[in-house]
C-alpha cells in the first residue's frame, strides 16, 4: 500500500505546533542572572542565568539545565550628559540580562551605527545586565517613601533629597569632600557641631556686608595676637609712673 506525504510527515497542525515551540524556546527576551565576576576596564561582566533552560525530548518529555555562564556581557550604568552613576559590581549581586534583537558585535567593539554581522536573534551572545534587581532573598529593607536616596544597603550611609527639599547625608564613616577650585556655601545661618580644626587661615567679617565675631571663651592663643596693628605681646604703654595712676594706651 502506498503512503502518502501526509502519512510520513505527521499531521501538519502538529508540526507546525512543534516548529512553534522550538522557535519560542529559542527566543530569550529577558531573565535574572547573578553576577559571576566584573571586570571595572572592560565594564563587563561573566554572568549566571539564574533560571534553568527547558528542553523538550525527543519522547516528549522535558528537562532542565542551567545555561552557559554568560561572558563580556556589558553592564548598564545610569549615563547621559557626561555623567555617570556608578557602583561596586560584586559576585553575587543580582541583575536583569536582556537579550537584543539582533548581534551587538560590532556595536560593542566600535560604537556609533553598525552592520549586524550575524543572523543571530535574540540571542545568548547579545545579552546586557542591569545590575539591581532583587529577588526576595537578597532584597534591602528600609526604603524610603518620601525622599529619593543614595545608600548603602544596609541603609547607614545616605545622601538624601527630600520630597519638602531639604537635603541629608548621613554616615558612621567620615565625610570628605575635595574641591580644587574653592568652595562656596551660601546660608543665612551656618551651625557645626563638633570639633573645629582649621589648617589655612581664617578670614571673618569681609565683603560688602562686613561682620562681626563673639566668642565665649575661653580663649587660648599660641602666637600673637593683633588689633589695629597694635601687638598683644610686644605693645608698650607710656605715661608710667608708681602710685594709685594709670598708663596711657598701649602702642
Amino acid at each position: 500500500m502506498a503512503v502518502s506525504n501526509q502519512t510520513r510527515s505527521g499531521d501538519l497542525s502538529a508540526t507546525l505546533s512543534t516548529e512553534r515551540g522550538i522557535i519560542k524556546d529559542q527566543i530569550r527576551v529577558a531573565m535574572p542572572g547573578i553576577i559571576q565576576s566584573f571586570d571595572p576596564v572592560t565594564v563587563t561582566a561573566e554572568v549566571q542565568p539564574a533560571v534553568r533552560s527547558v528542553q523538550q525530548n525527543n519522547d516528549g518529555t522535558t528537562s532542565t539545565k542551567n545555561y552557559p555562564v554568560l561572558v563580556d556581557v556589558p553592564v548598564i550604568f545610569p549615563r547621559g550628559g557626561g555623567c555617570t552613576l556608578t557602583f561596586p559590581v560584586k559576585e553575587g549581586d543580582e541583575c536583569l540580562l536582556i537579550f537584543a534583537d539582533r548581534c551587538i558585535d560590532f556595536w560593542w567593539q566600535n560604537g556609533g551605527i553598525q552592520e549586524t554581522v550575524d543572523p543571530r536573534q535574540h540571542d545568548l551572545s547579545d545579552a546586557f545586565a542591569i545590575v539591581g534587581p532583587q529577588s526576595q532573598a537578597q532584597k534591602i529593607s528600609g526604603i524610603s517613601t518620601s525622599a529619593a536616596q543614595l545608600r548603602t544597603d544596609d541603609g547607614a550611609a545616605f545622601i538624601e533629597v527630600a520630597a519638602g527639599h531639604d537635603i541629608t547625608v548621613t554616615t558612621p564613616g567620615k565625610l570628605t569632600a575635595s574641591a580644587q577650585g574653592g568652595t562656596e556655601i551660601t546660608s543665612p545661618t551656618i551651625v557645626l557641631n563638633g570639633n573645629v580644626t582649621i589648617n589655612g587661615n581664617l578670614s571673618q567679617g569681609l565683603g560688602e556686608a562686613g561682620g562681626a565675631a563673639t566668642m565665649r571663651g575661653p580663649i587660648t592663643v599660641e602666637s600673637d595676637v593683633t588689633a589695629s596693628g597694635i601687638s598683644l605681646t610686644a605693645h608698650k604703654h607710656g605715661g608710667v609712673e608708681t602710685g594709685g595712676g594709670t598708663t596711657q594706651g598701649p602702642q
